[in-house]
């Protein structure tokens, strides 16, 4: 029998972390996010902080190396991708969770009974947030959510050939500035 999974894939600012954790409290199930990562620097021996940006960089990126090509074999990112893999797969065989991002929607798709759900908000309500959660930086808000959903969407596009953040590849999508992060986690909940 395959484990009921939550698998949470967000726009940057939108609050799906939060909600990811708040459901996973609410049930009484494992929420997984910053542990993928932990569990794949120990596995690979790459920087905990390595793994988590190039986690979100497809390869041929600027922060791939420019000797990195795959003539010569798989690049660090490929190399992330099949740790990343075979991660979550193993963190969903263990029970029922939530797993925040890192393409779990696409990698659990056959081997766990997901609720597949995307978290999106508008700009305004996410660069409010985002300052709020992370503090201020050079760059504005805007121009930082706009880089993050790139890369976010580039290296899901790359490893699933799926567009992230279509309805279609979702069962739910949510709109937690007008929602609201509370609401959220009770309509998602409710499904489980």
């Amino acid at each position: 029998m395959k484990n009921r999974v939550i698998t949470i894939s967000r726009e940057f600012g939108s609050g799906g972390r939060t909600i990811g954790k708040k459901v996973a409290e609410k049930l009484g199930i494992p929420c997984y996010d910053a542990e993928i990562i932990q569990e794949m620097a120990k596995e690979t021996g790459f920087a905990p902080d390595y793994v988590k940006e190039a986690g979100e960089y497809a390869p041929g990126s600027f922060l791939s190396s420019a000797f990195s090509n795959r003539m010569f074999g798989p690049t660090n990112e490929d190399i992330l991708w099949e740790h990343q893999y075979k991660v979550i797969t193993d963190l969903a065989a263990k029970g029922p969770c939530v797993i925040v991002g890192r393409c779990a929607d696409y990698i659990l798709q056959d081997t766990a009974d997901c609720l597949k759900v995307f978290i999106h908000a508008d700009m305004a309500f996410r660069a409010k947030r985002i300052v709020e959660v992370y503090g201020e930086r050079e760059q504005s808000p805007e121009e930082r959510l706009r880089d993050k959903d790139k890369r976010r969407a580039a290296y899901h596009r790359f490893y699933t050939n799926m567009k992230w953040g279509h309805a279609q590849n979702y069962h739910l999508t949510l709109d937690s500035g007008a929602i609201g992060i509370d609401k959220c986690v009770d309509i998602i909940a409710e499904l489980y």
